[in-house]
């Protein structure tokens, strides 16, 4: 598959390289996912949950001394490789057939809910570019299923010409396992024990969307003092012994792949807690997709850590670069388990040892974030350093001032934190 090919590449190219030989144009582009994976419903014809809709963001940064993070006089574009088209692969094309029922809207088919297809131009928004609602769907246009699919980032100037790339993955995936409780026909078995439970009349009167009467955030609806599809889902399945990869896809599909964050069940109750525990959150107050943990909530003793009351994915940090930027998407922070996920820190950094996030000392030292500031400011600092590092990405010049460092670079050492 080309898009296997491009990124093993890159990878080779690492293990021969190392960062002090990475050159770089006058621009580079950071993307990320918002969220790390987003569910779709396999069919459109009974039960709707989620509709094909992913966003991706990307920061552009001019690099300087000090570097600028732009949005004007630059065309940010995107494409899905390899995936040019959603409507009559599998049963997605029930999504742009029932549009007018489920969303009150008719849509052309492989368009958005927003109004985008698969390719198109970024729109600006504040300090990024970001093109929301995708109506990606896991199957590309070699018929075959994946939930990684990769996004082609492109940065142009005002007449054509490309100043930067990029490539980052766009999942989503389908693999809700609802018959694992519910049968081979599990959403026509969900509808009609609602109908017996709640005098509701869903079976007829397919295909409904859940959100209709749950509010769901994560299709921008506020409570109106109805019960969120969050707590109503997870109410319900806590005592039932449903697993987080029964919904939050999947067995297969394991979304949950930074490899310091995750295990075989994907390790969601560590942050989340269990299924009860959610539910049971949103009644005590907490807003669904609104209210999640935080970094700091493990991450204590790190400097800078701390995104208040914001959520990783909305925050920002060193260089008003989003922490995406640097570290990736949520629930596939680097490194990611997946080769897509880890396309930029190879990219720019050509380390051979590891990979890191963005910035990061790690790479090249096995100690984490190197010896300490004297060797850095020796080594890597300065207008003519001895070695280039991974800061020399967005920056011409590196500070010597440890205090304008990502996080003030709090150095963990093999047996001493400094």
């Amino acid at each position: 598959m080309a898009i296997v090919a491009i990124l093993l590449l890159v990878v080779a190219g690492c293990k021969k390289e190392s960062s002090t030989n990475v050159s770089y144009g006058n621009y580079v582009v950071f993307s990320w996912n918002d969220l790390g994976m987003h569910c779709a419903n396999p069919t459109y014809d009974k039960l709707v949950i989620l509709p094909p809709y992913n966003t991706i963001m990307a920061q552009v940064v001019k690099r300087g001394n000090p570097p600028q993070v732009v949005t004007q006089g630059i065309v940010v574009k995107y494409s899905i490789i390899n995936n040019m088209y959603s409507y009559g692969k599998g049963g997605y094309g029930g999504f742009w057939d029932y549009s007018q029922q489920l969303f009150g809207t008719t849509l052309p088919n492989n368009i958005g809910l927003t109004g985008i297809g698969l390719l198109g131009t970024m729109a600006v928004e504040n300090d990024h570019f970001i093109a929301k609602g995708i109506p990606v769907t896991p199957i590309d246009d070699n018929m075959a299923w994946s939930p990684y699919q990769v996004a082609q980032i492109t940065v142009e100037d005002g007449n054509g010409n490309l100043l930067a790339s990029t490539m980052n993955t766009v999942p989503v995936s389908d693999e809700i396992n609802c018959a694992k409780c519910h049968g081979a026909n599990a959403f026509d078995d969900i509808l009609t024990k609602h109908d017996a439970s709640h005098g509701t009349n869903l079976m007829g009167n397919k295909p409904v969307l859940c959100a209709s009467c749950h509010p769901d955030p994560a299709l921008g609806a506020a409570g109106n003092g109805a019960m969120y599809l969050s707590q109503a889902i997870h109410g319900f399945h806590g005592d039932k012994g449903a697993a987080c990869y029964d919904c939050h896809p999947g067995n297969i599909t394991k979304c949950s792949r930074s490899l310091k964050h995750t295990s075989d069940d994907g390790n969601c109750i560590t942050c989340h807690g269990d299924v009860a525990n959610v539910a049971a959150t949103i009644v005590a107050g907490r807003i669904p997709w609104g209210s999640e943990p935080t970094c700091a909530s493990c991450h204590s003793d790190v400097q800078g850590v701390s995104t208040g009351t914001a959520l990783y994915r909305n925050s920002e940090g060193h260089g008003n670069l989003y922490c995406s930027a640097c570290h990736g998407s949520p629930h596939a922070m680097y490194p990611s388990r997946e080769l897509s996920d880890n396309y930029q820190p190879l990219q720019y950094q050509n380390f051979s040892s590891a990979i890191k996030s963005i910035g990061s000392c790690g790479g090249c030292h096995s100690d984490s974030r190197g010896q300490g500031s004297d060797e850095f400011g020796e080594t890597h600092g300065g207008s003519n350093p001895e070695h280039k590092n991974a800061c020399h990405i967005c920056h011409t010049e590196v500070p010597t001032n440890t205090a304008q460092w990502p996080h003030a670079y709090t150095w963990h050492n093999t047996n001493t934190k400094k």
